[in-house]
């Protein structure tokens, strides 16, 4: 078990608890990290909501290489995004969001001076920003309506048009209906502002990767609304484009090797949650597991940016996760192993290295309050924090304490970590709340956690903890619960719960909560009707009932048979016996359901059914509905959103589980 140096000794002095205010608004996220080819500057985004206008603001900002001489480069936009480097080094080009029927647009920012130029504009967002090896052209993506390709504004005074759907996935989460609305591949001539469109067929296309000629574009194709994905290769000159993979594969970040004659990425050709590293043959189409079963996490994922990075033609550099810490490994272009770098109590996120191959670069979070940007010396794996946003904001609200628990069951380690409030007093008893992870392969980790760190900032113990189904322990830990949801990974929470209660005289297990989304929202529904130990539920946007789900929710079809083994007319009673539905008529417990209206992961109905249910049963129940929140807007929706919902969750937790008694 490792602790925090404090381990669990009272604080000192006072101090001022984090609000929900305060962790919505004053504590900015930074992502994407990129060195600029010589090594000597880092160019990031700093994301942060606004008060004033209650929406979420993202800005370009420059710091050396050593953290001196930090400014900010952008003033203009409101979202400004993915900044990328030209391979001279002297521009920088980015997404941002400005004024006008195509707010959607490509910026490109000279080094040396001036204002930014905008070189093309969109109706639709764009992304995956990547420089041609010469430096005159940008690859990049954006959703292209076959029935509207020069995006003309609508007539809001039109009546809506008949939507008729002829494919299955025709909606997606955080867009809505997209029939064959689809992602295209797009290049840009940045003198002349011409941006030609290579691509067209009914499918998306993302994350554009030039290969070292500059003649193709490699792109992952996501299918059935991101669950699997494809390999394309694109002709530049034609526009031609070969598809590779099977439909039942993963396919993540790509990077070309610098003769161009193969693509590494973090995946494999039949999906699971513990990706291969896999390396792609351009000439014959061929896939080779260069690392089967990694004993890490590969990151590098399609929504990461953490793409792998050749050294040399015999040398990738990946960043990956092991048992939530972040660690950076060498691997053997033809052998595949792995040689780790370092490895550190925290989460980074981007993997950029210089031309010269000496540093690397990163953002990096973790349990202490770090919230900033890391150099990674490539021949000694030494770490140096060059920039810490939490410094100054924790020296006003300290952070909470934290311990790592862990206890063996069933077969597997089952870890956690326990945050305490910054104020603990060992002479009082302190309510605790059990906070779940989505997925189920997601994971909690040594990386700061807003909502979990608020709750222990006013006077909650709170387990974040990962059961099995958990990314980041191993293929055998991740796949674990398919077939079982509700099963083992439900007697890993408690029992790692009532480990933490009993070896902590301070919390008063009869004081207990949970609180879980997506995922963490369907295990706290399952909680409702298998025990009454908990006083207050707080149940986000949970899988309810997991026959409807399969129909209703945008990656339904392909999630449902690959979690819980086929569709409701192949095994309708292990859907009933695994569904929260089945048994909701044992509920007591006091639930907050909170869900976004546009939520189409998992949709509205499903938090509709649970409502209804503890409404006729007579169980003490608020319904929060967010308009327009899609299913990650907790985390990335609307400030004032999440601001309530952060707001709402501490009351409901106040009011039934009290606050620290005793002295």
């Amino acid at each position: 078990m490792r602790k925090e140096q404090s381990d669990f000794m009272a604080s000192s002095s006072p101090t001022t608890p984090i609000s929900p205010d305060r962790a919505v608004y004053d504590l900015p996220s930074l992502a994407w990290p990129r060195i600029s080819p010589d090594g000597k500057r880092i160019a990031y985004v700093r994301n942060q909501a606004n008060r004033e206008t209650g929406k979420p603001e993202g800005h370009i900002w420059l710091v050396d290489a050593d953290g001196s001489g930090r400014r900010r480069l952008t003033y203009t936009g409101t979202r400004n995004g993915d900044p990328v480097w030209s391979p001279d080094g002297s521009k920088l080009a980015f997404t941002s969001l400005r004024d006008g029927d195509k707010p959607f647009c490509i910026a490109v920012l000279g080094l040396d001076g001036g204002e930014p130029q905008i070189v093309s504009r969109h109706a639709v967002p764009v992304s995956g920003l990547a420089w041609s090896p010469d430096g005159s052209h940008i690859a990049y993506a954006a959703t292209v309506d076959p029935e509207n390709p020069e995006e003309t504004p609508r007539d809001p005074k039109a009546p809506a048009a008949v939507r008729v759907v002829k494919r299955i996935d025709y909606k997606q989460d955080g867009i809505g209906f997209v029939n064959d609305v689809r992602s295209q591949l797009f290049v840009l001539d940045v003198a002349s502002g011409e941006a030609r469109q290579l691509t067209s067929a009914p499918r998306d296309h993302a994350r554009p990767t030039w290969s070292p000629d500059g003649t193709k574009i490699a792109v992952t194709l996501p299918i059935q609304n991101g669950m699997r994905d494809q390999l394309g290769v694109v002709d530049v000159a034609s526009g031609e484009i070969s598809v590779h993979g099977d439909e039942t594969g993963t396919i993540g970040l790509l990077s070309w090797s610098p003769d161009g004659a193969t693509i590494v990425f973090s995946g494999q050709q039949h999906a699971s949650p513990h990706p291969d590293f896999t390396r792609f043959t351009v000439a014959d189409g061929s896939f080779r597991k260069l690392i089967d079963n990694p004993a890490f996490t590969v990151d590098g994922s399609l929504y990461s940016t953490s793409r792998p990075a050749w050294l040399d033609e015999g040398t990738i550099l990946v960043h990956g996760i092991d048992k939530g810490r972040s660690g950076i490994w060498t691997v053997d272009a033809t052998t595949g192993e792995a040689t780790p770098l370092g490895s550190w109590d925290s989460i980074h996120a981007g993997l950029s290295v210089d031309d010269a191959h000496t540093v690397i670069v990163q953002t990096v979070t973790d349990l202490t309050g770090l919230l900033g940007i890391v150099t990674v010396d490539l021949k000694t794996g030494e770490r140096t924090v060059i920039h810490d946003e939490g410094k100054a904001i924790f020296a006003q609200t300290p952070v909470a304490g934290w311990e790592q628990v862990r206890i063996e069951r069933a077969g597997f380690p089952v870890e956690g970590w326990l945050l305490k409030p910054a104020d603990f007093d060992p002479r009082k008893r302190y309510p605790i709340v059990l906070s779940i992870h989505g997925g189920p392969h997601g994971f909690y980790s040594f990386t700061w956690n807003n909502h979990a760190e608020m709750l222990a900032s006013n006077g909650f113990f709170v387990l974040i903890s990962n059961p099995r189904g958990s990314s980041t322990y191993g293929r055998d830990f991740a796949e674990a619960v398919h077939n079982d949801w509700g099963g083992e990974d439900w007697k890993d929470l408690q029992e790692l719960l009532d480990h933490v209660i009993a070896s902590n005289p301070a919390i008063d297990g009869g004081r207990s909560g949970a609180v879980g989304y997506s995922y963490g929202g369907y295990m706290t529904s399952w909680a409702l009707g298998h025990t009454d130990r908990f006083k207050a539920i707080v149940c986000g946007a949970p899988c309810f009932d997991l026959e409807s789900f399969f129909g209703t929710s945008d990656i339904g079809h392909t999630f449902t048979p690959s979690q819980n083994g086929g569709t409701p007319w192949e095994r309708r009673e292990q859907l009933a016996a695994q569904s929260p539905s089945t048994f909701i008529h044992n509920a007591v417990t006091p639930t907050l359901i909170v869900h976004g209206e546009a939520d189409e992961r998992c949709p509205l109905g499903q938090g509709e059914q649970l409502f209804v249910s503890l409404k006729k049963l007579g169980v003490e129940t608020e319904f929060a509905r967010y308009p327009g929140g899609c299913h990650g807007f907790v985390t990335n929706g609307e400030p004032t959103h999440r601001l309530d919902y952060y707001e709402r969750s501490l009351g409901w937790f106040k009011k039934y589980l009290g606050d620290p008694a005793g002295a």
